[in-house]
């Protein structure tokens, strides 16, 4: 493997890292930065609609909106594999995403569990994700979080 290769996909994991670090953190300006303007989004694992192509500014805006009731949002990733060819590459890995709101029931959590596929391309010498695709294994928890009182 040569040192470009390797440049390539040290810069990958930063932009995979970033997307779910960002998220955690509701900065959703970062989040658009590892986006690319037009990307395709598959969650039909868990939400049964079908794969769309979407704006990466809408679907932060989208993320936002429906992370705002929660209080604290964890992803874990791990077991990333990257493979570059030129200016695309794709990415997978295992994740975890874990959401926590107080609510009147007590049950506080819901956990998701599956991978990720993403398709990454390089635009003005950066690399951006235009395919995120979530193949979920398994939601644990309160299904309500969001409207449980």
């Amino acid at each position: 493997m040569n040192l470009e290769t390797l440049l390539d996909k040290d810069a990958i994991a930063d932009v995979v890292h970033q997307l779910f670090v960002a998220t955690d953190q509701r900065d959703w300006d970062a989040v658009r930065a590892a986006l690319a303007p037009r990307l395709r989004v598959d969650m039909s694992s868990l939400t049964g609609i079908a794969p769309s192509d979407i704006d990466g500014t809408e679907l932060a805006t989208m993320w936002e909106t429906g992370l705002r009731p929660i209080q604290a949002v964890h992803h874990q990733i791990g077991n990333l594999r990257i493979a570059v060819d030129g200016d695309s590459a794709q990415a997978f890995c295992y994740g975890t995403a874990t959401h926590y709101r107080p609510t009147a029931s007590g049950d506080d959590v819901r956990s998701f569990v599956g991978s990720y596929d993403l398709q990454l391309q390089r635009m003005d010498g950066a690399w951006c994700i235009v395919l995120f695709r979530f193949n979920l294994k398994y939601v644990d928890g309160n299904l309500q979080l969001e409207t449980d009182g």
